[in-house]
């Protein structure tokens, strides 16, 4: 366990489950109103999916990261941490791999001269775009799967083409079931990051995301929060009052309040009733399956160090249901290779069920399994080229978001008292990311202030003695 400052005062502090984006902008909210606070993940790092390993002397994210230009939660932020001068903005180049073949969709010129579609059904994709942005609130569509929307967005030729099959990349068994929301933000928000010629422009920060964190983690420490890395929770403890403390490795520490950062299910798992003590508190069985209603996708990222470029595209989606991963990220053609001593690096994405084949895979089969159809999708690639590769694992990557999402997100106050959860399956109708996670972190942390303060008022007023009056 490490910790970064002395233990607070006991009475009002609150312990984050998860040292992610979204705990620690809750953390820091606390820390500004005087709350006491106690961050305690699992890993031996903090960053969550933005978690940084050594790359060439330099730090790269385990899972692919940038930002777009409405990115506005993570701008403040870098803003108040004094790190704005390490935002970069990148024009970079998107693409689809079909039928063996890539082509670029970085511009609407390139749509225009996607040759697996017809002349009109070019338009029709080009002109879904400019429809998607004509919807004015995501409400219209909650009634709507993707797949319904699409289809009468741009047609059947269309969906079939490029969207069925991303869909069916991203979502494999649930496809049919994501809502129309979900795909409208996507199209919104990338829509949305595109130069005035129609490129996209990306940003992302020198040094990483790890810039990031050390000044946020330095910034934390004076604040007086504490970070405890290593550090698993077990258990959330409740009684008749509600949160009574939670269990670690290192046994239980008593507390009133505590923020989870995790998937609800992973809090739905936290609050299993314990063999021994006082019974729990009587909301906890209808809380545990309220969040246990939210599938979740695991992701599984294989980065490839090589020794040169793939192709000159950052972000290829992959239309082929036989290739195992859905995109292909090749991050030194947004950051320069310079960055990292001259080394290439390429993410390989898959979205699937923690049962698939490929999630269980050792690291090296995982590796092997990708050679053939790297070999297919760029016919000049050669194992030699690589020199390095890296598997990393995320059991909770991405929610399901389905039809009349609104009325199955988690509240971040549950109806058990002291219990909080802020995580990336109540953004919606945003999807996942660290934007989003500064902004629920936040969000979460002055609601959790507002509710202490209230409470010392309360407390105050009870405590004093009556006035009397003649």
């Amino acid at each position: 366990m490490s910790e970064n400052s002395a233990p607070p005062e006991p009475g009002d502090e609150v312990l984050v489950i998860g040292g992610g984006f979204t705990g620690l902008a809750a953390a820091h909210e606390l820390a500004l109103a005087g709350v006491p606070c106690r961050v305690l993940e699992r890993e031996p790092y903090v960053g969550g999916l933005a978690g940084s390993f050594e790359v060439g002397g330099a730090r790269l994210e385990r899972f692919y990261h940038h930002w777009f230009s409405s990115d506005l939660e993570v701008r403040a932020l870098c803003a108040e941490l004094g790190c704005s001068h390490l935002l970069e903005p990148h024009r970079t180049r998107t693409g689809v791999y079909y039928a063996n073949s890539v082509y670029r969709l970085s511009s609407p010129w390139d749509v225009l001269r996607f040759a697996p579609l017809p002349l009109p059904d070019r338009v029709r994709l080009g002109w879904s775009a400019v429809r998607a942005h004509q919807v004015k609130h995501w409400r219209d569509l909650e009634d709507l799967t993707a797949r319904e929307w699409l289809l009468e967005l741009s047609g059947p030729q269309v969906y079939e083409t490029v969207w069925r099959p991303l869909l069916e990349g991203k979502f494999g068994q649930y496809a049919t079931e994501v809502g129309a929301t979900w795909m409208w933000t996507k199209l919104h928000l990338r829509g949305g990051s595109r130069s005035h010629s129609g490129r996209e422009v990306l940003y992302y920060l020198r040094g990483g995301c790890a810039a990031l964190l050390d000044a946020w983690v330095s910034r934390l420490s004076e604040l007086g929060v504490r970070i405890c890395t290593g550090t698993p929770v077990r258990q959330v403890l409740t009684d008749a009052r509600g949160v009574c403390g939670v269990r670690t490795d290192g046994g239980v520490l008593p507390v009133r309040r505590v923020l989870a950062t995790t998937a609800p299910d992973l809090l739905a798992g936290l609050l299993t009733p314990a063999r021994a003590g006082p019974p729990p508190h009587p909301d906890v069985p209808a809380v545990r399956r309220r969040l246990s209603e939210i599938p979740y996708l695991a992701n599984l990222c294989l980065v490839l160090q090589t020794d040169r470029s793939l192709s000159d595209t950052y972000w290829l989606n992959v239309t082929d249901p036989s290739f195992p991963f859905v995109g292909v990220i090749e991050h030194t053609n947004l950051e320069d290779s310079d960055a990292y001593a001259g080394r290439h690096l390429v993410y390989l994405s898959a979205y699937l069920p923690t049962g698939a084949e490929l999630y269980r895979m050792d690291d090296e089969a995982v590796f092997h399994a990708s050679l053939p159809h790297l070999s297919r999708m760029f016919p000049q690639f050669r194992r030699d080229w690589v020199r390095a590769h890296h598997v990393w694992r995320a059991d909770h990557a991405q929610p399901v978001i389905t039809p009349h999402y609104s009325d199955r997100i988690p509240a971040m106050e549950t109806d058990v008292p002291g219990l909080y959860l802020a995580s990336m399956a109540q953004v919606y109708p945003q999807d996942r990311g660290t934007n989003y996670a500064v902004r629920q972190g936040r969000h979460v942390g002055r609601l959790i202030a507002d509710r202490i303060r209230t409470a010392r008022c309360v407390a105050a007023r009870s405590a004093a003695p009556e006035e009397w009056t003649p």
